[in-house]
């Protein structure tokens, strides 16, 4: 099963995880990591908000902001177990993670399988 680990973070603090830390967490997942990446600053950042047929753009910094995605890992577990463990190993002293299981096409019906993949 694939598990998307948002790693959310207060963008008022400075990063207080070393690339050290970060890469001796990665070479611990070993092949369990898929993809992943740190994010720049919520000061790059802009939002899209849609509402009917409006949009409406705001650039960062947000202010009113308690936490921002700071980066994302995808990983490869057995069970939602193992994603969250992997999880709570994420290094730094200031940061929430945020574990989503990701849809795979064997959790869709098999009629929608079956019109997906053709005839």
């Amino acid at each position: 099963m694939k598990y998307l680990l948002l790693i959310c973070v207060d963008p008022s603090l400075e990063p207080d995880e070393t690339p050290g830390e970060i890469e001796a967490w990665l070479d611990r997942l070993g092949g369990s990591r898929l993809i992943g990446n740190e994010l720049r600053g919520a000061a790059s950042a802009a939002t899209v908000r849609v509402r009917r047929s409006e949009r409406l753009i705001t650039d960062g910094p947000f202010a009113e902001t308690k936490e921002v995605v700071g980066g994302y890992w995808l990983i490869q577990a057995r069970s939602e177990e193992e994603a969250l463990e992997w999880a709570g190993r994420v290094p730094g002293e200031s940061c929430r993670v945020e574990v989503r299981r990701i849809f795979e096409m064997e959790d869709f019906p098999r009629e929608v399988r079956d019109a997906y993949e053709g005839p």
